[in-house]
């Protein structure tokens, strides 16, 4: 006897995505316009390349459409049953994401005479707000509707661009690779939400939440993949080619201590001495992670390892322990671990962005990297002021940084909170117990998948779903 859906999902997915494309296509019709460099309107005779960025922006351009497209949406088919959904929902949400936020990004930075006017860099800044929407996923991935996934985007894309706007704006924090505006803000607005669409009958467990050889080998492809380009992911922002350069080495340096910590001490915590797989996909990136906040600032090839291995150990401890601590005592069901990725470590990496400007040397966009000048203003200067960053002194900068990721924590928890209420609301579809994490409930697979689940003869009365029960 076949499972039999409900048909609510046919009738919203369709109806939601045809019409946000509609309105985002009238919206870009009327109020869009490219900027002067892809335009053609200023293309002259005596054009020179070098007053075009294309040449520099592109490389890193590519980078991060393979991080966020093929890196991510591999680490994401790790279940037996949902690599499909995995792989294809990181791709709807993305793309609908970098739509939403060309405009939300653009109305902010980019409007004038009454257009919004959009170049490479500009989607580049759109696919980083579009990552904290596929990282918020991982939280609630296979157990929520791809409706309620879009909902999740167009909410979060508005208060990551507004809490970015906060931090920079009031306490012009130093965050070249997003530790703060991403990875801490996408992973508690994911546990927001997540705390919402608690599901009290995974506690003991889901006969699909399994992975396979085939599914692993292919999320630890999406980690190598992630692993390769994340220097460029951290370093796209730095102000110039020195800090750029610097950025890549710390992020590089950091990537290759935290693999090397995530073998030793995921060898260490298995009774037989071997490697969790899942340690593997997700602690060697943990590096990436922690010294985004620092990598373009003078930590040392040392800080840097440091940044990296305390990254991967926080990781590994996170899933060792604090993963069940927040299921059963907070009742927070963290699909991906994002909190042990993206949560610990970006924390350690505020942290050490703190120190390395209190006791180090950082670079506010100048061409060489100077000194900072000894404190000589008050908590309340500090607050009242609205300068240039080069007039901030350490000790107020650290406050900085200490302020933007306390507003950020706030932010973007209470944020996923209230979205968490949003997406719970009767009139969107909510997968049933059985239809999460299985492809079967939104592809069309091929009739020899092996990924298809067949329950058990005993099994498969209980699981006809009535259609006007869901």
């Amino acid at each position: 006897m076949s499972i039999v859906f409900s048909p609510s999902l046919r009738c919203q997915l369709p109806i939601v995505l045809l019409l946000l494309q509609v309105v985002l296509i009238t919206i870009f019709a009327l109020f869009v316009s490219y900027d002067d460099q892809p335009s053609a309107a200023f293309l002259t005779n005596v054009t020179k390349e070098s007053n075009n960025d294309l040449d520099a922006l592109f490389p890193f351009f590519k980078d991060v459409q393979l991080m966020l497209f093929v890196g991510l949406g591999l680490l994401l088919c790790f279940l037996k049953y949902y690599g499909f959904g995995g792989m294809a929902f990181n791709f709807l949400i993305a793309n609908i994401s970098i739509q939403w936020a060309l405009i939300v990004q653009g109305l902010l930075y980019h409007y004038n005479n009454g257009k919004i006017h959009i170049n490479l860099e500009n989607v580049m800044n759109a696919e980083f707000a579009a990552a904290t929407s596929l990282i918020s996923a991982g939280a609630v991935l296979g157990r929520s509707s791809p409706v309620q996934l879009l909902m999740l985007s167009l909410v979060e894309t508005p208060l990551f661009v507004l809490n970015e706007w906060l931090i920079n704006s009031y306490f012009h924090v130093l965050d070249v690779g997003g530790t703060v505006t991403i990875h801490i803000f996408s992973c508690y607005f994911g546990l927001g939400i997540s705390r919402i669409l608690y599901r009290p009958e995974l506690r003991a467990g889901h006969s699909k939440i399994s992975t396979t050889n085939t599914s692993d080998f292919f999320s630890l492809l999406g980690t190598v993949l992630l692993w390769i380009y994340w220097p460029s992911f951290n370093s796209i922002q730095a102000k110039h080619n020195v800090a750029q350069h610097r950025a890549i080495l710390n992020t590089f340096l950091a990537l290759s201590s935290s693999t090397l910590t995530t073998f030793a001490v995921s060898s260490l915590l298995d009774k037989r001495g071997r490697v969790s797989l899942v340690h593997l996909q997700n602690a060697v990136l943990a590096g990436g992670v922690a010294v985004g906040a620092s990598a373009d600032m003078m930590i040392t090839p040392a800080g840097a390892f440091g940044l990296g291995c305390a990254g991967a150990l926080s990781c590994i401890l996170g899933f060792q322990y604090m993963s069940p601590f927040l299921d059963e005592k907070l009742k927070v069901q963290d699909q991906c671990g994002i909190h042990n990725l993206h949560g610990i470590p970006g924390i350690l990496g505020t942290v050490g962005s703190i120190l390395a400007i209190l006791f180090g040397r950082v670079d506010f966009g100048g061409q060489i990297s100077i000194d900072l000048p000894k404190p000589n203003y008050s908590t309340e200067d500090m607050f009242r002021a609205v300068e240039s960053k080069g007039a901030w002194d350490t000790t107020s900068q650290a406050l900085n940084q200490t302020a933007a990721l306390g507003v950020t924590f706030g932010v973007s928890l209470f944020g996923g909170y209230l979205t968490g209420l949003l997406l719970k609301l009767p009139c969107l579809f909510h997968p049933s117990g059985e239809m999460c994490f299985d492809d079967q409930s939104y592809f069309k697979l091929p009739t020899d998948s092996s990924a298809k689940w067949e329950p058990e003869p005993q099994q498969q009365r209980e699981l006809v779903i009535p259609l006007k029960s869901v």
